[in-house]
């Protein structure tokens, strides 16, 4: 043996001594030139976003440009683990950071063979030198690595270091640590790896450039096939289970990473920075957590691109699905391919403003519903009228004379939506969409008029949701929620409409005739399309969830026969399919709701007269006449609901505030300053109701509940 071999075989010897006892003046020196122990707090990582499982919808990249995913042991195979400690580090479980016996065996082979044929480094080395990159490889940047090993081991766990070596690993590019290695090149995560897949990632650390799959695939799977070989030669494989994983192929490439709900990570992830910057802080390892179900996500996405592909012409479609109870967004479409230019995948068309066609009928109804103004099997008449310069017609040119309410609204007849609108007001219409958190849009400077009601102003999908959903919480709004956080500080519930005229209205929306070869009286739904051919729409409920869709060209360009029934609701029908879930009915009618045929209406409630009806009166004006709206004279009431403590809504028209209610000359409500009241516990039988406001002027029904 030469003299500069015996000379460095002593260097390793020393120094691997000096660690492994960790005392001495020359160690408490070294320890203080080197600084703070470096355990991982300043790594930085790939934001994350999951779904309400924690599974991943959509990573980004760092500020760096790296994939770098945290993963920790229990989310990877525990096959490759055994395998890659049993290939770089067999004694990582009672050794403390250096293991002496692999060093002696390294310089050994170094100075008996002239050159590295291992090099020694358990992995508590390797993550001390991805914590702390030592470019140059001396000697003393050895024994710096070793002192790092020491000091890691006595502040982590065993755990938290294989931790940071599947956060850190260098896996070829942009790639570090094994899930994101995983996703790249398998398109998987690392909990189920098959035993070349393991051997793969077990191999490509050593030399991450020089075997990346993507550039040199056979140099890649060469390295994966040594560590099979030497696996099996351990005793850690069988022979015939490494032989076979030889034979699997290699990856070749690199897949892409997985890109579900991308617009509302994308737009949480901003939020969150934004939050970040104005509170000075940064987190090292953001994973923001959303309200989406992966797997509706991934089914709704498919039916988007689906449909779309089908409809051609650089259709898109966006998609929301929202959980009734909760108000959490269970899948956000917001367009078909991301990447996709012809389709301006990276908008985010569910948040796009669009004109909703007749979507906004049955907010129509329901303030008709909830004023009294109708019921619905209140006659309308459907035939030519004109309010001004305004004309309104229907989609098929045609009129159908008389009709119900319901029919009216099943049929989405213009004519007699613009009636009840013109006696309702566009303004309370907008003010009612507005309280219930959504947000139309009109044209700058202009006031909203009749055209509102067939499209004539701006509303985005999520708004839409938000509105239907309303509907389906008998008449309660929410905001949607898309984190869980967001349950304990999501904004206190507004009233769309009172509980008996959200339910009517959806008892008239389940009877909307459904699409073809689609299985109607399930789904309460309301189609639109909007002027022109550029907007289709279809939204809708069931007990449990709901759906709205959005189909047309992201730049707004007219597509010959784009029609929401035809086009929507086809779509929106399977999105139910794909939920997965039984149908759920909707609730049972609250109290309040009257039950009659036309025939048994009161007079005027059984044809709608826009003319013979008293406008509604300005707060304290006390102009109009004090007359009750709800409930009309000679209503049969159903009270119970199913509730023992059940109430009966007031509405009085007219007259002067505050108002006193009386039943059978008994006073219920007194000084009230609204034109509404409830009154509480009323029981059953015949009752008569009457009403006085400020200035005793007085106005009374008889009405009989049941």
């Amino acid at each position: 043996m030469t003299a500069r071999r015996v000379h460095i075989l002593c260097a390793f010897l020393f120094t691997a001594v000096i660690a492994v006892n960790a005392g001495g003046f020359a160690l408490s020196e070294a320890l203080r030139r080197l600084g703070p122990v470096p355990l991982g707090e300043s790594v930085t990582y790939s934001p994350l976003v999951v779904d309400r499982d924690g599974k991943l919808l959509r990573p980004f990249t760092t500020a760096d440009g790296y994939w770098r995913l945290p993963a920790r042991p229990e989310e990877v195979d525990r096959r490759f683990l055994s395998m890659l400690v049993a290939y770089e580090d067999k004694r990582f479980y009672s050794h403390h950071g250096i293991d002496p016996v692999a060093m002696v065996r390294a310089a050994w082979q170094m100075l008996s063979r002239g050159h590295i044929v291992s090099g020694g480094s358990t992995l508590t080395m390797q993550v001390a030198r991805l914590l702390e990159p030592r470019p140059d490889r001396t000697f003393a940047d050895k024994a710096a690595e070793m002192i790092r090993a020491v000091q890691i081991e006595n502040r982590l766990s065993k755990e938290q270091i294989l931790g940071l070596y599947l956060a850190l690993a260098p896996y070829g590019g942009n790639l570090e640590g094994t899930r994101a290695a995983s996703l790249a090149y398998f398109g998987k995560e690392p909990k189920r790896l098959s035993t070349a897949e393991a051997a793969m990632l077990v191999a490509l650390p050593q030399a991450p450039e020089s075997r990346r799959p993507d550039r040199a695939p056979a140099a890649a799977k060469a390295a994966r096939n040594r560590v099979l070989r030497l696996l099996a030669g351990k005793g850690v494989l069988h022979p015939d289970q490494a032989e076979a994983a030889t034979l699997e192929a290699a990856p070749q490439g690199r897949k892409p990473f997985p890109i579900l709900a991308a617009h509302v990570a994308e737009r949480l992830v901003r939020q969150d920075l934004v939050r970040q910057v104005q509170a000075g802080r940064s987190e090292p390892n953001p994973v923001v957590t959303t309200t989406i179900a992966r797997f509706l996500q991934e089914q709704l996405e498919n039916l988007a691109r689906e449909r779309a592909t089908a409809l051609g012409g650089g259709v898109s479609v966006a998609i929301v699905a929202v959980d009734n109870a909760s108000g959490e967004v269970r899948a956000h479409v917001g367009g078909v391919g991301y990447f996709d230019k012809a389709r301006a995948g990276q908008m985010d068309l569910a948040e796009s403003s669009r004109s909703p066609g007749s979507t906004l009928k049955p907010f129509i109804y329901g303030l008709a519903f909830e004023d009294g103004l109708a019921h619905p099997e209140t006659l309308v008449d459907d035939r030519p009228a004109r309010f001004g310069v305004y004309k309104p017609e229907n989609f098929d040119d045609a009129f159908q004379g008389t009709v119900t309410m319901r029919r009216a609204l099943q049929q989405s007849l213009n004519v007699p939506a613009v009636m009840l609108l013109n006696s309702i007001g566009p303004n309370r219409l907008i003010a009612r969409m507005k309280n219930a958190g959504a947000e139309p849009s009109l044209p700058p400077d202009a006031v909203p008029g009749l055209a509102v009601g067939l499209g004539g102003a701006g509303v985005k999908l999520t708004d839409l949701a938000t509105l239907y959903l309303a509907l389906a919480r008998d008449g309660e709004a929410l905001p949607l929620i898309w984190r869980p956080q967001d349950r304990s500080i999501g904004a206190q519930p507004h009233r769309l409409f009172e509980k008996a005229a959200a339910w009517q209205v959806g008892n008239v929306l389940i009877g909307a005739p459904p699409p073809e070869n689609a299985v109607g009286g399930k789904i309460a739904y309301k189609t639109g399309t909007s002027y022109g051919y550029r907007d289709a729409w279809a939204v809708g409920f069931d007990g449990a969830n709901t759906v709205a869709v959005w189909v047309g060209r992201p730049d707004g360009a007219p597509v010959s026969d784009l029609v929401g029934r035809k086009a929507a609701a086809p779509i929106l029908f399977d999105a139910f399919q794909r939920i997965g879930e039984k149908r759920v009915p909707l609730k049972p009618p609250p109290s309040g709701v009257v039950f009659a045929r036309t025939s048994e209406l009161p007079p005027a409630l059984q044809r709608f007269r826009p003319g013979a009806l008293p406008e509604i009166a300005a707060a304290g004006s006390g102009d109009a006449p004090l007359v009750i709206s709800f409930p009309p004279d000679g209503a049969r009431v159903e009270v119970s609901g199913g509730q023992p403590d059940a109430a009966l809504a007031l509405k009085a028209m007219g007259g002067a505030p505050p108002f006193t209610w009386l039943a059978d000359g008994l006073p219920i409500v007194i000084g009230e300053e609204r034109r509404e009241a409830v009154w509480d516990k009323p029981g059953k039988g015949f009752a008569r109701l009457s009403v006085i406001d400020a200035r005793g002027h007085t106005a009374s029904v008889q009405i009989r509940l049941d």
